[in-house]
């Protein structure tokens, strides 16, 4: 029935309670009350905080919550997965709060990501669980028979650790015969009992009275202790000791040193002689005041006899009796207050702090949370907290003796990777005391820069005629973010070159930025590439950057020159005519020779290499002009053969050989008699049975595919001629140029690139400046062989 009872008024306080913090909620955010009685079970559900504090599951269990009490007490537990608190271990009021009513557990609840910080505050409420007790289990107490009715006996009080209606109610006192029991109320609210006599006793009708002095509670069921009183009847002294005054109160520094006098209590006696000396004695104190104080039992004076702290105890009360010699008594009370004194230093607690933090924090991110608690008093235990100057970040307030440590700039971790933030907090009192924590907040990357190159356009060369593979250029970017997001990959950008993509000319290494030949480089087909290479880093989103390349290649001696003029044919004699009248120097023609490499792989020289007479003609060196060198007679041959070496400046040099045919003569007749016996002394000296025994195997199997090709060929060409006349019909007539193609003498053959190119020919035995564009009709004669 008991517990019964207990649950109910439990369940009512908690109702009050809730209905108080409905009440205070607009004026105290995230602030709920409960109350709970004592010495409830372990696992006891105190109260469900997703109700009460809009929360849910899954905040809690996101949020990381926890409790935090600043003495370090787990008496109250969180189960997050019901979101109730339940009682973590056993609570006795009576140890956590002794005799201060009401009695409350002060704790916060906190949350992270962002960060909430809940208090709550649980009431204890007692239950009668301890009885009344004195502190002896029998007194004695000496009175004499003279006695007079109205004679007061002061007795200790019991002591019942329980508090309000379950405290001592009431005492009783059995038998009643001689003595009544008398409770006195002090000016501070406190009590004391006496005995007094209302009727006289007589040493010779009974020497010795036995009483019972019993303490009975207000509890529910009640509870009582009690203590025998044992009464010796004595003769004469008849006046018992009064104190000055029923309370004694004094006020001491909390560092006063031992053996300092704080104190004198007095008392006085009427009698006279023995019956007036009195004994001073500490009637009944607890074991913490007897370890710190001391009463001289003849003087009165009270010293201190150990260290006060003001955080420990802020007041004393000890309960002092003056005795006679006759065992008369009277009692008082001494109170004392510890005045406290600027003896601490703020303490700082972290609990919570976010660490790192990236670097596109915003302002006002929150990044710790601390408890700063000063353990003295008033103005000695008022804090400001600061931190360096200088710094991105400030302090923050946020309820009592809590603060937040919040961003208040713009972070950079590529100029600052990392902070030591110094918190300071420096109390008010006199002289103040401070404390310091050092916070080492490293800021994370986040990826705000792209790579970066050192140049916008890089230049490398490569000769021609590489092997496919070979590394051209390491481009090299920077980044100055961290990790990941300076990890950088390089990429070819796949442009077009010469109408086919880069990848097919070039690789990139992604790791290390080497730039590679794809295939084999001709400086005569191409002699500049422009490519773009791009850096991106490793962040999210990935950023990046351009560089341009600009690939040179190389010229090689890789081709020989080319005779554009004369031209060598091979069904005919091409001969340039010289006059016998031709003097000394006479410009018979000109060697005409390109070399499609460049520079010096491009310098052509000329040499006669054979003649028919060399003491005839000459071929300058840098113009390959061939002249008479002396004058022409009659005794010359007409046929003249020169061969002429055209010569590059490459390393090693290449050449090319043309044979020139010269005519001295003054007349077609006698020129084309000389060249008709030449060819045909040819013809005769061939191997002519070979020619016919391979003209007679290939006749039979070429001549009607011929017969078909050409047909084909004829009817196509007259199809297309009929087209192009049609559509050109007004168009100007263009006139028509043969590709600069040449055979050089069995030496090599060589194709150029369509073009114009200074040559000389021969007019009227005469040699003059033109633009080469066709073979020669007049200046040059063509005997064939048909």
């Amino acid at each position: 029935m008991a517990v019964l009872c207990c649950l109910a008024e439990y369940k009512i306080r908690s109702w009050l309670s809730l209905l108080i913090c409905i009440c205070v909620a607009g004026l105290t955010v995230g602030q709920v009350r409960y109350s709970i009685p004592e010495e409830m079970t372990t696992g006891s559900v105190v109260g469900n905080i997703i109700q009460d504090l809009g929360l849910d599951i899954q905040r809690l269990k996101s949020g990381r919550a926890r409790i935090f009490t600043e003495d370090g007490s787990e008496y109250v537990g969180l189960n997050a997965d019901k979101g109730t608190l339940v009682v973590a271990k056993r609570i006795d009021r009576e140890e956590l709060c002794k005799e201060v009513s009401p009695c409350s557990l002060h704790f916060q609840i906190i949350l992270d990501n962002p960060m909430e910080l809940h208090r709550i505050d649980i009431e204890i409420t007692d239950i009668n669980d301890n009885a009344p007790a004195f502190p002896k289990k029998e007194y004695s107490f000496q009175v004499s028979e003279s006695a007079a009715p109205g004679a007061r006996y002061s007795l200790e009080s019991a002591k019942d650790s329980d508090v309000e209606q379950n405290t001592i109610q009431t005492y009783k006192l059995n038998p009643t015969d001689h003595f009544k029991l008398n409770i006195v109320s002090r000016a501070d609210g406190t009590k004391y009992i006496e005995m007094v006599l209302h009727t006289q006793l007589d040493r010779e009708t009974q020497e010795e009275h036995k009483l019972t002095l019993t303490a009975i509670d207000g509890g529910n069921p009640q509870k009582s202790g009690s203590v025998r009183i044992n009464v010796v009847v004595l003769d004469a002294n008849d006046n018992a000791p009064v104190f000055t005054q029923s309370l004694f109160s004094v006020s001491i520094p909390e560092n006063a040193v031992k053996g300092t006098v704080i104190v004198k209590v007095c008392a006085t006696d009427n009698d006279k002689g023995a019956n007036e000396e009195i004994v001073y004695s500490f009637s009944h104190y607890t074991d913490e005041a007897s370890s710190l104080f001391n009463i001289d039992p003849h003087s009165g004076d009270i010293t201190v006899t150990g260290v006060l702290d003001y955080e420990k105890a802020k007041h004393y009360e000890i309960d002092i009796k003056a005795t006679d010699k006759w065992g008369l008594a009277d009692t008082s009370k001494v109170s004392i207050e510890v005045v406290d004194l600027n003896d601490n230093a703020p303490v700082i607690s972290i609990i919570s702090l976010s660490n790192p933090i990236p670097e596109d924090s915003a302002l006002n991110t929150v990044i710790a949370m601390l408890n700063i608690k000063d353990l003295d008093s008033g103005k000695n235990s008022q804090v400001r907290c600061f931190i360096s100057p200088g710094l991105p970040f400030k302090m923050k307030s946020s309820t009592t003796n809590f603060y937040t440590l919040v961003s208040d700039d713009i972070l950079d971790r590529e100029t600052v990777p990392e902070y030591n933030i110094t918190i300071t907090a420096m109390d008010e009192g006199s002289p103040p005391y401070s404390s310091n924590k050092t916070i080492n907040l490293k800021i994370s990357d986040v990826n705000d820069h792209a790579p970066e190159f050192p140049q916008h356009v890089l230049t490398a060369s490569i000769t021609e005629n590489n092997s496919p593979g070979m590394s051209i250029l390491s481009v090299k970017a920077s980044d100055k973010d961290y990790g990941s997001n300076a990890r950088i990959s390089y990429f070819l950008e796949n442009s077009q070159l010469n109408g086919m993509p880069a990848s097919s000319y070039f690789s990139v290494n992604a790791e290390s930025g080497e730039i590679l030949a794809v295939r084999s480089f001709d400086y005569e087909q191409t002699k500049e590439f422009c490519i773009h290479i791009k850096a991106q880093d490793g962040g999210s989103p990935p950023l990046s950057s351009n560089v341009t390349v600009k690939i040179r290649i190389q010229d090689q001696n890789d081709n020989p020159p080319q005779v554009l003029y004369p031209v060598q044919t091979g069904g005919s004699v091409v001969a340039e005519m010289v006059p016998r009248s031709a003097d000394v120097g006479y410009l018979v023609t000109k060697v005409v020779a390109v070399d499609v490499d460049s520079g010096q792989n491009a310098w052509l020289s000329y040499k006669l290499q054979k003649a028919t007479d060399r003491a005839l003609f000459e071929v300058g060196s840098q113009n390959g002009e061939i002249r008479t060198i002396r004058q022409v007679n009659d005794k010359d041959a007409v046929k003249q053969r020169l061969t002429v070496t055209v010569e590059d400046n490459g390393q090693p040099s290449r050449s090319a050989t043309v044979i020139v045919n010269v005519a001295v003569a003054d007349s077609f007749p006698e020129v084309l008699s000389e060249f008709t016996d030449l060819i045909h002394d040819k013809e005769y000296n061939d191997n002519l049975t070979f020619y016919l025994v391979l003209a007679l195997a290939v006749v039979s199997f070429l001549f009607i595919t011929c017969v078909v090709v050409i047909i084909s060929v004829k009817i196509y060409r007259w199809k297309r001629e009929r087209v192009f006349y049609k559509s050109s019909a007004h168009l100007p007539v263009i006139p028509y140029y043969p590709p600069l193609y040449a055979d050089v003498g069995g030496t090599g053959t060589g194709t150029l690139k369509p073009g114009s190119y200074e040559v000389y020919g021969t007019t009227d035995s005469r040699m003059s400046d033109t633009n080469f564009s066709g073979p020669f009709t007049q200046s040059t004669l063509s005997t064939l062989s048909e």
